[in-house]
């Protein structure tokens, strides 16, 4: 089983009352992730970076790391 750590940068906006996520970019490191969520942030109500592993093999995702977080974004804890 082959995994990989992939970044990606997920905004956020509001539609009715709700957050909603924006396209998602893919970052080629953590340290880009963070930079260009950075940036963003200025024009979303909320941008998050993460990590996540993926199985090359089937594709399968874990839940996603976060690397940094501006304004609101969703709580996707498992509590």
């Amino acid at each position: 089983m082959a995994n990989s750590e992939k970044y990606i940068i997920m905004p956020f906006r509001k539609n009715k009352q709700k957050l909603v996520a924006a396209e998602m970019r893919p970052a080629s490191s953590e340290a880009g992730a963070i930079k260009i969520a950075t940036s963003m942030s200025a024009r979303y109500i909320g941008v998050a970076a993460y990590a996540v592993q993926v199985d090359e093999e089937s594709g399968d995702m874990n839940t996603p790391r976060l690397l940094a977080s501006f304004g609101e974004i969703p709580d996707f804890s498992d509590d």
